[in-house]
């Protein structure tokens, strides 16, 4: 079994108080007793760097040390005790950081086959950011379905850019309640993308907007320690044999990316709802997942 720092335990006992406040309203000592499993079966999966990962087959991640990687399906257990329900089928596995790092981040991995990255070269930041938010009004309905209170976009927090050498994509939305004041927390999702030959990691940071210059050089650090095996690069592409995904890359930010920006809106919506400090210091819980929402451990 893995020796896990303290810190760590709080962070990700943190995210399990988060998820049992979120539903504690009919759940009761059954959910409580999954969510101490879920809690009990990553901390018994976790992998701490640095070592390689094995991804879906397709790629290695190279686990730094400090880092801690959840694989399935402990990780898909550990989202659903933190009020994500569903599958989570691309889901590969969740990181976080050992110490008090206010983030943690979801890799995926989906088969879409080869993605044509030529329509990168005429993206209109100003026209996506349209568009997205044309969406997210049109979603907005769903959500208020599922009992989830409508969104907004309040603008990108890093415009979507491209690097067509190494063939990784980079943007992040910020979001916030429809109608929430101004000084109200936002949420953001920081995504990174890894084009490969038959599909595409995504590596998602989640954290609040006023942290994302402290952090986003994490997620970067770790999609640059991500790569495709051979044979299955994004350069290693036989367009005489292989699969062409049926949208391009400018769909990872528009189409593909809209779904995730409603995953991580539900992550902040009830973790900034629910997460008192007063409950969680009666829990004797605390630590690096409570400042992800910009309370110090000292308010």
């Amino acid at each position: 079994m893995i020796k896990m720092t303290t810190r760590w335990t709080r962070a990700l006992a943190s995210a399990l108080a988060f998820g049992a406040l979120f539903m504690a309203a009919g759940a009761g000592a059954q959910t409580e007793a999954a969510e101490k499993q879920a809690f009990a079966a990553a901390k018994a999966a976790a992998k701490s760097g640095p070592q390689d990962v094995k991804l879906a087959n397709q790629a290695t991640l190279h686990l730094p040390a400090g880092k801690v990687f959840i694989p399935q399906p402990e990780a898909g257990h550990l989202l659903r005790a933190m009020g994500n329900p569903g599958k989570h089928e691309q889901l590969q596995g969740l990181i976080f950081p050992e110490g008090d790092g206010s983030w943690f981040a979801t890799v995926r991995y989906e088969a879409s086959g080869y993605i044509k990255d030529d329509d990168a070269k005429n993206w209109d930041a100003a026209d996506m950011l349209k568009s997205y938010r044309e969406g997210t009004e049109a979603a907005n309905e769903e959500r208020k379905k599922m009992g989830v209170a409508p969104m907004e976009i309040v603008g990108w927090a890093e415009q979507p850019h491209y690097a067509a050498d190494s063939h990784r994509l980079i943007w992040a939305m910020s979001s916030r309640d429809k109608g929430a004041a101004a000084n109200e927390p936002q949420g953001v999702n920081y995504n990174t993308y890894a084009l490969g030959r038959e599909g595409y990691m995504s590596l998602n940071l989640v954290t609040g907007l006023n942290e994302l210059p402290k952090y986003k050089g994490e997620a970067q650090m770790l999609l640059g320690a991500m790569e495709f095996d051979n044979g299955k690069r994004y350069v290693d592409f036989n367009q005489s044999t292989d699969k062409v995904a049926e949208y391009g890359l400018a769909a990872l930010v528009l189409g593909v990316g809209a779904k995730k920006l409603g995953f991580f809106a539900v992550i902040f919506a009830f973790l900034a709802k629910f997460a008192k400090v007063g409950i969680l210091a009666a829990l004797g819980l605390g630590g690096a997942m409570l400042k992800l929402f910009g309370r110090k451990k000292d308010a």
